[in-house]
């Protein structure tokens, strides 16, 4: 009998998108899988909606917008609680290649010391170009990069479960021991990096992280988008502080990010006329360096003036 998997759906205000996860999931081959939504404190009609197209499907009320991190965590506590042997993390805005899940499970159950798998993670607006491969740390700049990132997929990563640094949440299938031994999402990130530190305690603790190439999804992501938001240039940046102070990077780490990726950034986007454009984010990125000086994690407030 094939173990059993929990998928934990994140929605926040978004119904639609959610519902077009679940129509995809309908059709993934997987014998034995259960799904929890976790509303993550939406004000529209959101739960209501889900349950009457999904009265099969658990909806957990967070009754706020606890994050990537909270709302996962509940869902994740959920799948334990149940007796799960996996959890998976998937982002509701993905469409799914019916074997995706019984690949990428069939992988890690096929070697004991993985810990984490993922499958091969494609832009769903462009069918065959690389999302996610996977990713890589850079400690001594203390970077976090996605392997393939906007290549073309030609098969360049083959048909065998490869190693790599960590994985994206947008798809993150994670066996239950190893929750239980090192613990759930850190809430401290809210959102973003959350995933890559959680990969490092995995493989600190003695697990492997793999990518399964032969499984596929594909991810409704939009650079541009993520380019132009302040608030993601606010969590992305003082979360990569969080980061390296989580996973005790060493001194390198620190000054690269600072002054040769930080500082310069900042005094490009003050003083180059080209740059009038990133007024948001720069101002986006000042506080977030300043929050991450003072402990200020989690959300902030103040986020939806910037």
């Amino acid at each position: 009998m094939m173990p059993l998997v929990c998928i934990v759906v994140l929605n926040w205000n978004n119904a639609p998108e959610t519902l077009s996860c679940l129509a995809s999931l309908q059709w993934v081959d997987y014998p034995r899988f259960d799904v929890v939504i976790v509303d993550n404190g939406s004000t529209d009609a959101s739960v209501t909606t889900i349950r009457q197209h999904h009265p099969e499907v658990t909806v957990l009320e967070a009754g706020a917008n606890l994050g990537f991190t909270g709302g996962n965590n509940l869902g994740l506590r959920w799948a334990l609680d149940r007796g799960a042997a996996y959890a998976l993390l998937l982002n509701n805005d993905t469409a799914l290649e019916p074997s995706f899940l019984r690949r990428t499970v069939e992988a890690a159950e096929a070697d004991p010391r993985v810990g984490i798998a993922s499958p091969l993670i494609l832009y769903h607006s462009q069918p065959d170009t690389i999302w996610s491969a996977g990713g890589t740390i850079d400690w001594r700049r203390g970077t976090a990069t996605m392997i393939g990132l906007d290549a073309r997929h030609a098969g360049q990563f083959g048909h065998t479960p490869y190693q790599v640094d960590f994985v994206t949440g947008c798809a993150l299938l994670i066996k239950a021991g190893v929750m239980r031994r090192v613990g759930l999402l850190d809430d401290r990130f809210f959102l973003y990096y959350e995933d890559t530190e959680w990969c490092v305690r995995a493989r600190r603790a003695g697990y492997r992280i793999i990518v399964v190439p032969q499984a596929r999804i594909w991810h409704k992501i939009s650079p541009a988008a993520r380019e132009a938001s302040a608030q993601v240039h606010y969590f992305m940046t003082r979360n990569r502080l969080l980061f390296l102070r989580a996973a005790r990077a060493g001194a390198s780490a620190w000054l690269y990010t600072l002054l040769a990726d930080y500082a310069r950034t900042l005094l490009s986007w003050s003083v180059r006329p080209r740059w009038r454009s990133k007024r948001r984010q720069r101002r986006a990125m000042m506080r977030a360096i300043v929050d991450a000086g003072r402990g200020r994690w989690g959300t902030y407030a103040g986020l939806a003036g910037l």
